[in-house]
């Protein structure tokens, strides 16, 4: 056996805890700046048809103090036009349009926009000036909240400091969260009057996940605006709160997929006992393969368990994630690799000759076992106190078969040395005498007298021998 030392850092939760629903928020950066001009009614409705939970936008202020929804405080990239929002008053700055022919919003034309649809849901950023100007900022979005009754409906985030402390003093009960692009910029002050983190892609691990959830925080992610959906792969295994993401309906697949599953913390190490190698996935929920794989007989730290649909898979490494089945503990698989590589047979000891497909799950009956034919058992699973074994056909429980000990190796492992080596309060109590009787006679050096006995006691005759087709020659020996 072989043990693969590189571990994952021991995640710092309850031994394990089930998380019934491992999802997280999503929400659309400008809404789907990818399929429609950002920040429009067309972006915001395709990114909440997409599924997002929130679309996020930003709000400058015009010159008459009107807050203006927009990334920029120059117009031209969106409008063409070169003008500046706090420059200018909203009537003017409503002339011009983007390129679907909206024009631009104030925060109050979105809000009425969407006062009647209550799953429309917004995480608003303040821009702001050197100075923190404009000051009235964040008065002038409490008047716009409370007067479309959001407060439930809407975050805040920004990388303004000062803006996240006073909308913490005037809007306390709505959630704030600090963007931040360098852990430098998180420090114990901060986290006092934020309610939690959105982090950039480049430095989110899930060591400081842990440790602002220890804090009381939540986490959110967001990326620049070159993401590539192929983060996906990766970031979703995290155990973030929530995303800012370009490409909201990839988000919400995630998400969807994620909350039908169960997680749970595990802090253990196991052995693959199987006779092939097992794929290695980026995460368990689609099938995107890894380069390297899991090999017969090796141990593996798992630190995560991720139920997903009739599957069970095990995180043994930064985004590795391997389908469970085949996996013991460390603990029980010197005692389970006595059968590993061995015979089993069935001779009809007890009316159980059944093949599962899926160890365990009496319900996945595929084919039974031909009486008195050896087949090499090539995996084992033990779940609870049963032990399950693989043969080619698929899974039998070891209860219901006997067990023939080999020297012969399977991957380096040799049951009949692994027998001879276990601690006898450990040892299979299912073994085939019949395959046996060359140890028993060396052992004894006894020769049966009369054959009478057997002859004379049907059940045991029945469970030796299989008469039917054959002659009634037993009389004669």
């Amino acid at each position: 056996m072989y043990f693969n030392k590189k571990k994952l850092p021991v995640v710092i939760l309850t031994f394990f805890i089930f998380i019934l629903t491992s999802g997280f928020t999503v929400v659309g950066h400008r809404g789907d700046p990818i399929k429609a001009p950002e920040e429009t009614f067309q972006s915001f409705d395709t990114a909440f048809n997409e599924g997002a939970d929130y679309v996020e936008l930003d709000v400058h202020e015009s010159s008459d103090g009107v807050l203006v929804v927009s990334h920029d405080i120059n117009l031209e990239r969106i409008t063409g036009s070169n003008i500046n929002v706090n420059e200018q008053t909203f009537a003017n700055i409503q002339k011009l349009t983007q390129q679907n022919g909206e024009p631009v919003h104030s925060l109050d034309e979105v809000f009425e926009h969407y006062q009647d649809n209550p799953n429309a849901k917004f995480l608003i950023e303040t821009k702001k000036l050197k100075n923190n100007v404009p000051t009235d900022m964040e008065d002038n979005l409490k008047v716009s909240i409370d007067k479309y009754h959001m407060q439930d409906r809407v975050m805040f985030h920004s990388f303004y400091t000062k803006s996240l402390k006073k909308e913490s003093e005037i809007m306390p009960d709505i959630p704030r969260i600090y963007i931040a692009k360098t852990l430098k910029k998180i420090n114990f002050e901060i986290l006092q009057y934020v309610t939690g983190v959105n982090l950039s892609s480049k430095i989110v691990t899930e060591d400081i996940v842990d440790e602002l959830h220890g804090a009381g925080k939540s986490v959110y992610v967001w990326d620049e605006m070159n993401e590539n959906a192929k983060k996906w792969n990766t970031l979703i295994n995290k155990p973030i709160d929530g995303v800012v993401t370009n490409y909201p309906e990839t988000g919400a697949s995630y998400r969807d997929l994620k909350d039908l599953s169960k997680n749970q913390t595990l802090d253990k190490d196991y052995f693959y006992i199987g006779s092939t190698n097992k794929t290695i996935y980026e995460n368990p929920y689609k099938f995107i393969k890894r380069k390297t794989k899991v090999e017969p007989l090796y141990g593996y730290h798992v630190t995560k368990s991720v139920k997903f649909g009739d599957k069970n898979y095990f995180q043994i490494g930064t985004n590795q994630f391997v389908e469970s089945t085949g996996f013991n503990t460390a603990d029980t698989t010197p005692q389970l690799l006595q059968y590993y590589g061995a015979n089993i047979v069935y001779r009809g000891q007890n009316y159980d000759n059944l093949v599962f497909k899926k160890p365990g799950d009496r319900d996945s009956l595929i084919n039974y076992l031909n009486w008195n034919s050896p087949e090499q058992v090539v995996g084992v699973q033990r779940i609870g106190t049963s032990i399950w074994l693989k043969i080619d056909q698929g899974w039998v429980n070891s209860d219901d078969v006997l067990v023939q000990l080999n020297s012969q190796k399977l991957n380096g492992n040799s049951t009949l040395d692994r027998y001879n080596t276990t601690d006898e309060s450990q040892k299979l109590t299912n073994i085939d005498l019949l395959q046996m009787n060359s140890f028993l006679y060396t052992e004894h050096k006894k020769s049966v007298k009369s054959t009478k006995i057997i002859k004379n006691v049907p059940n045991l005759y029945s469970v030796l021998f299989d008469n039917s087709g054959l002659d009634n020659s037993i009389n004669d020996i």
